[in-house]
């Protein structure tokens, strides 16, 4: 006989749960499954998609590993590119298409990359009923963080615990007979203290290193480096305008127009950048280097009068896959670029102000050297 209590009870907490804590996204997954499987997608089956996804299930006694390949954290190395699209990434494409096109894209991939990656993928429908779940669910969770490295806030909390024992024993209490080692202690976690704070304050509002996440994984080491694009071709403002600019779709499909189909990337990326173009929708690019409001920087200037090439700042793009900030950007470090830079002001349109120390310069009435400190030590150069 059917314990109908045992029935109605467990149903309900189920469809309580689903209410409360799964939302419209989980609701959707459930009706999407009964109208393919005429079954009812539970919460087991949605953490059993997700055991299927980090290869916690055993099928046909082999272990198939989605997370392998699609990573659940965010990004954080900033010299390497996970080239195959993150968890979030694939949820969000397929969370409007439906189970039978999940399906075809695991088990009968069209991409040459894909093909490779997932010729022993074999999925039987009620498991990809149960992946398609777990991915509804997903965009809520989102990417996990990378836990921050402590370790140096711990030393610097034990340096100073330990500065404050050896103070209080030194001055208040007296209880080390030895009162050298308080001493010792002092000096030693003094300047451990002292280095940190300063070196701490001196890198408030500088981010070397920053590389954020970006909307399409963009390799320079691929444009710049293997495929010898000129900086200029997508960061065409930089000859005549403060910023350089960036590019947006309609440059980007003058090659991939073509080109649908990356050897590393395969199709997943580039059609992100077909989907932007064809739906009018602007790359939302992340800006990785960045000054503070109260700097003046023009790419013109530094371009065309200064004829600075771009690695001089940006460091060697071309061999980079992540972009990251590579110079510190600091008032100093743009200082004695200042300093160092030899730039022709003599026949320089740019410098037009200039035509008449030029001449004086020419008939020997004026050092060069005189002319030449104009270019940019003074604080109203970049600040005013």
């Amino acid at each position: 006989m059917i314990n109908l209590s045992g029935f109605f009870s467990t149903g309900l907490f189920t469809y309580l749960f689903v209410i409360l804590f799964q939302g419209p996204a989980f609701a959707g997954s459930m009706q999407e499954a009964t109208a393919i499987q005429n079954d009812t997608l539970v919460y087991e089956d949605i953490i059993r998609g997700e055991r299927l996804f980090h290869g916690l299930v055993y099928l046909e006694n082999k272990a198939q590993k989605c997370s392998g390949c699609h990573s659940t954290f965010a990004a954080s190395s900033i010299d390497s590119v996970n080239w195959n699209p993150n968890a979030l990434d694939i949820s969000l494409k397929y969370l409007d298409r439906s189970v039978e096109d999940l399906g075809r894209v695991l088990n009968n991939p069209s991409g040459v990359k894909m093909s490779q990656a997932h010729s022993n993928f074999k999925f039987s429908d009620a498991e990809i009923v149960q992946l398609k779940g777990f991915m509804e669910s997903f965009p809520d969770k989102g990417l996990k963080e990378q836990k921050p490295v402590i370790t140096n806030l711990a030393l610097f909390i034990i340096a100073l615990v330990f500065f404050l024992i050896s103070l209080t024993d030194l001055v208040v209490t007296k209880k080390l007979k030895r009162q050298w080692i308080n001493l010792a202690v002092l000096s030693a976690t003094s300047i451990y203290i002292i280095y940190v704070l300063v070196v701490n304050a001196i890198l408030i509002g500088r981010s070397p290193g920053y590389s954020p996440d970006q909307p399409i994984k963009f390799s320079h080491a691929v444009h710049a480096g293997q495929n010898k694009t000129d900086c200029i071709y997508c960061h065409n403002f930089a000859p005549y305008s403060k910023v350089s600019g960036i590019t947006q779709s309609n440059v980007c499909m003058n090659c991939h127009l073509i080109v649908r189909n990356g050897t590393r990337s395969g199709m997943f990326e580039i059609a992100k950048v077909v989907s932007s173009f064809e739906d009018k929708e602007p790359i939302r690019w992340i800006q990785v280097h960045n000054l503070p409001d109260h700097v003046y920087y023009n790419h013109s200037q530094h371009v065309n009068a200064g004829g600075i090439e771009c690695t001089k700042c940006h460091g060697p793009v071309e061999t980079m896959d992540r972009i990251g900030q590579y110079s510190d950007l600091s008032m100093g470090w743009c200082i004695n670029c200042h300093r160092t830079e030899q730039v022709n002001f003599n026949e320089n349109e740019f410098y037009s102000q200039y035509k008449l120390l030029s001449e004086k310069v020419l008939k020997g009435e004026l050092d060069k050297v005189v002319v030449e400190a104009q270019g940019g030590n003074e604080c109203m150069r970049c600040h005013y």
